[in-house]
C-alpha cells in the first residue's frame, strides 16, 4: 500500500487500531514486529512519548551498530565546548588533507587544498548530509572517541560507546585507506562496486566497536529534547539541523502524513539501516524514536519500508494512547 493511499485511510485504520493497542504497550510491540517481518533482518526499537514519558520497545536492551546515527552524540559532544566557550559555531576550522574520506559535500565538491568551514557548517553537513569528511573533523574537534564516550557517561548514557574515526570506517568496511589524495581511486572503487555500501558484511557487524541499545541512543535523544544535554540555544540549533536531514527520506518520514515535522538522523552501511529522531503529532508535541537494524540481505527499499511501518505504527500508538 502506498503512502499516500495510507494516508487518505488513515482515520479509519486509526479507529480500528485504538481498541487493538489497548492499554499497554505488548500489542503496539507484536505490531512492530509484524509489520517489520521479512523486510530487515533483525530490529531494535526505542520510542518515549515526550510529553507523557510513555515508553515502547522492541530489543531495546540488544547491541547494534550504530553507523551514523553516532554522529549526533559527536555533535552534542562538541557542542558542549561551544558552550564552555571553547569553539564558536563562527570559527573558521580547516579539513586536513588525511581526514577526507568519501562523503557528499566535502569530498565530493572540493578537491584542492585549503577548505575551511565554519564549526556551524561542519555540524550542518555531518547530520544533513551525513558528511563522512566532516565527521571526522568534529570528532577531531571534540576530542576523539574516548571524550565523546566520557561526555556521553557524564550525561548518564549507559550502552553507547563510539570507537572509531570515519577513516577507521573507510579502513575496515570498505578497504580503503582515506586522505584527499585517494579519493580519486576510492570514487573509482565505489563506482565499479555500486552495491557495496549495502552488501551485509556480517564480520564487521560482528564487531562490538561503535554499538549502542536502542534504549541508550532514546536516553540521548530524550536529554537533547529536555534542554538537559545543551543549553537552550544549542539545543535548537542542533533540532534545527535535524530537521533539515535529507537522507532517509523514505524511512522515518516515509508514511507519515504529508508535512510532519521529522528530525532526524540516518545510519546505513552493509546490513544496517537506521533512523532516529524526533516526530511531531498533531496538537503539537513529539515522540523521540528510533530504529536500529542489523543483519539485513533484503533490499535498500525493504529496509526503508520497514523503518517506515514503525514510523507509522508508533504515530498511530502516541496520537491514539496519549495517556
Amino acid at each position: 500500500m502506498g503512502s499516500r493511499v495510507r494516508n487518505i485511510i488513515i482515520p479509519i485504520a486509526c479507529l480500528l487500531s485504538l481498541a487493538a493497542f489497548g492499554q499497554g504497550t505488548e500489542k503496539v510491540t507484536n505490531a512492530l514486529k509484524a509489520v517489520s517481518e521479512g523486510l530487515v533482518g533483525y530490529i531494535g526499537v526505542a520510542a518515549q512519548d515526550l510529553n507523557t514519558g510513555k515508553q515502547v520497545f522492541l530489543n531495546g536492551d540488544d547491541s547494534f551498530p550504530m553507523a551514523s546515527t553516532y554522529k549526533i552524540a559527536i555533535a552534542v559532544t562538541l557542542l558542549d565546548k561551544v558552550e564552555s566557550g571553547e569553539l564558536d559555531l563562527t570559527d573558521m576550522i580547516e579539513v586536513q588533507d588525511d581526514e577526507w574520506v568519501l562523503s557528499d559535500i566535502i569530498a565530493s565538491n572540493f578537491i584542492h587544498q585549503g577548505v575551511s568551514l565554519s564549526l556551524a557548517n561542519i555540524l550542518e553537513v555531518m547530520i544533513t548530509h551525513s558528511d563522512n569528511t566532516a565527521t571526522n573533523v568534529a570528532l577531531r574537534l571534540a576530542g576523539g572517541p574516548a571524550a565523546v564516550n566520557e561526555h556521553m557517561e557524564r550525561k548518564g548514557i549507559e550502552g553507547m560507546h563510539i570507537d572509531r574515526t570515519t577513516s577507521d570506517y573507510s579502513r575496515d568496511f570498505y578497504g580503503q585507506e582515506p586522505g584527499r589524495e585517494n579519493m580519486a581511486e576510492a570514487i573509482k572503487n565505489l563506482s565499479a562496486n555500486p552495491g557495496l555500501s549495502n552488501d551485509p558484511q556480517p564480520e564487521f557487524e560482528a564487531d562490538a566497536k561503535d554499538k549502542s541499545t536502542p534504549r541508550a541512543m532514546l536516553n540521548l535523544l530524550s536529554l537533547i529534547y529536555k534542554g538537559e544535554a545543551m543549553n537552550d540555544e544549542n539545543t535548537a540549533f542542533l533540532l534545527g539541523i535535524m530537521s533539515r536531514t535529507v537522507t532517509g527520506a523514505k524511512r522515518l518520514r516515509g508514511l507519515l502524513p504529508a508535512h510532519t515535522p521529522v528530525a532526524h538522523k540516518t545510519g546505513t552501511l552493509g546490513g544496517i539501516s537506521n533512523d532516529v529522531g524526533f516526530i511531531t503529532l498533531p496538537e503539537g508535541h513529539s515522540f523521540a524514536i528510533v530504529v536500529f537494524t542489523r543483519g539485513s540481505d533484503t533490499p535498500l527499499a525493504d529496509r526503508d519500508r520497514a523503518i517506515a511501518e514503525v514510523s507509522r505504527t508508533l504515530y498511530d500508538y502516541f496520537l491514539l494512547m496519549p495517556e
